[in-house]
């Protein structure tokens, strides 16, 4: 069959035609149906707090504390390298801490934390990005150390197995537009200061919140309510503001989690909202590559691997 070359196959229909771009536009989402979707997204992140046991057992190993600290280290960086999603850094963090629950690694054994972060930094990817790195090209920004494929996958299906494959999980970001949305209508925003903006500060908070072991104590939802106050009332919380959010959430644990974002935040001197947590590791330098004895399911030296190719 040809096609006539008089044949047009765009759209004829004006771009102001089908999209909106009235600010005014979010009046008319449906409220029943907000109000539906954020109550499962409760009852969910209900069934899956199980941090308390992981917590205590952080707090009684400093060393544990350290190697998951530089294991968040390597991802994040990572993740800003690709420009992946906020909720992807979240999501491996998040695979991190659960398979921690049921296993434990030495703090020495660096292969293993190094393995384990390219699995779980590889399965949140897929998760939520379009397009994913390969495995090799996935572990850059100086790695110790460098695994063939094979290796990472094997990693991964331990991982998978050990999180129940429940891989799609609640977290701080299927609350934030919703709690802006409810926040905003209190708050006017400050002049030049948009959603977008807002919405971006406040997902640097969240993921920056990752590498603080208290807030494992916290559910997503309340992280997303201290974290929005914080981005939107000039560090003022009160009970109207508390009250906005929804009937569920928790106003004693949101003030907690709060102070907790204040006493690990530090701002910068030229004031924008970015942040830095205290003990993020930045100026922690890698050391140089080890070699050792390459098998089947050690790591392999960077030059080696390299020379033996995907398999």
């Amino acid at each position: 069959m040809s096609v006539s070359s008089n044949c047009n196959l765009y759209c004829t229909e004006l771009a102001s035609d089908v999209v909106c771009l009235d600010p005014s536009f979010d009046s008319f989402i449906d409220d029943d149906h907000d109000e539906n979707y954020i109550v499962s997204i409760f009852n969910s992140e209900v069934d899956q707090m199980q941090f308390a046991q992981l917590l205590a057992k952080y707090r009684k190993l400093p060393k544990l504390v350290s190697a998951r600290q530089e294991t968040i280290k390597w991802m994040l960086k990572v993740h800003n390298h690709y420009r992946f999603k906020p909720e992807t850094a979240y999501l491996s963090v998040n695979y991190l801490d659960r398979f921690l629950l049921s296993h434990s690694f030495p703090a020495g054994k660096k292969w293993q934390w190094q393995l384990l972060s390219v699995a779980c930094l590889a399965l949140a990817a897929k998760m939520e990005e379009t397009s994913v790195p390969l495995l090799l090209d996935l572990q850059i920004m100086e790695p110790k150390f460098l695994f063939k494929p094979k290796t990472v996958q094997r990693m991964e299906l331990l991982v998978m197995a050990t999180l129940k494959w429940r891989l799609r999980t609640i977290t701080p970001f299927d609350f934030l537009h919703f709690f802006i949305q409810k926040l905003s209508r209190l708050t006017p925003q400050r002049h030049g200061f948009s959603t977008n903006c807002l919405l971006s500060s406040a997902s640097d908070v969240i993921i920056r919140t990752c590498r603080v072991i208290d807030f494992l104590d916290y559910h997503p939802s309340t992280i997303a309510a201290a974290v929005v106050i914080w981005a939107t009332s000039n560090h003022i919380v009160d009970d109207q503001k508390l009250g906005c959010f929804h009937k569920r959430v928790n106003r004693d644990m949101v003030k907690r989690c709060y102070n907790l974002i204040k006493r690990n935040l530090q701002i910068p001197l030229n004031g924008k909202l970015g942040v830095l947590f205290r003990g993020s590791c930045d100026a922690v330098m890698t050391s140089n590559y080890r070699e050792i004895k390459s098998n089947q399911d050690l790591p392999v030296p960077i030059h080696q691997c390299l020379k033996s190719g995907n398999d």
